[in-house]
């Protein structure tokens, strides 16, 4: 009786640990499975947000390298404008407008109901538009600027097209 006993438990013990290798083999397996599903799909959104990206950024002088050689002078005895330099000064330049008691005069916006427009949001497209988001609180629009930078650095503005939305 006895040893038929230790045989039943030995049987028993066998048939655990070959059960518990099977689970865990599979639970292995199921979690290696699911952890390339998860890294496939996060490299497929990783790669969809680089192209919308890639996309939204077609429109702008950090990308555009016809613009970037506008600045280029040195074959013809000018001199060198650094776009990277460029950038954060032209768009400095225009915020510091915002400082206006009447608002930017850029916004191509009067003051209305004694509120000015001040710009939000500037971004260079090439070497010659600006888009620019403005607002007074209540009222936003955008506006499409020209600019110019002569031989002594000096940036100047131009408002070519405004528009404000309706509430």
């Amino acid at each position: 009786m006895k040893k038929s006993l230790m045989l039943y438990l030995f049987i028993l013990a066998i048939l655990m640990n070959v059960f518990t290798y099977m689970f865990y083999s599979r639970e292995v397996k199921f979690g290696e499975e699911r952890y390339e599903k998860t890294t496939k799909k996060l490299r497929d959104s990783i790669n969809l947000v680089k192209t919308q990206l890639t996309d939204a950024d077609y429109f702008s002088l950090e990308h555009n390298e016809n613009a970037q050689n506008y600045f280029d002078n040195s074959a013809s005895g000018g001199k060198v404008i650094l776009f990277e330099k460029l950038i954060p000064v032209v768009t400095e330049k225009l915020l510091d407008l915002n400082s206006n008691p009447n608002g930017n005069p850029y916004t191509g916006q009067d003051k209305i109901d004694g509120k000015k427009f001040i710009i939000n949001k500037v971004k260079l497209l090439n070497h010659r538009w600006i888009i620019a988001d403005y607002s007074n609180g209540d009222l936003w629009g955008e506006v499409l600027l020209k600019y110019f930078v002569d031989n002594d650095d000096n940036i100047t503005f131009e408002v070519n097209q405004t528009w404000l939305y309706q509430k």
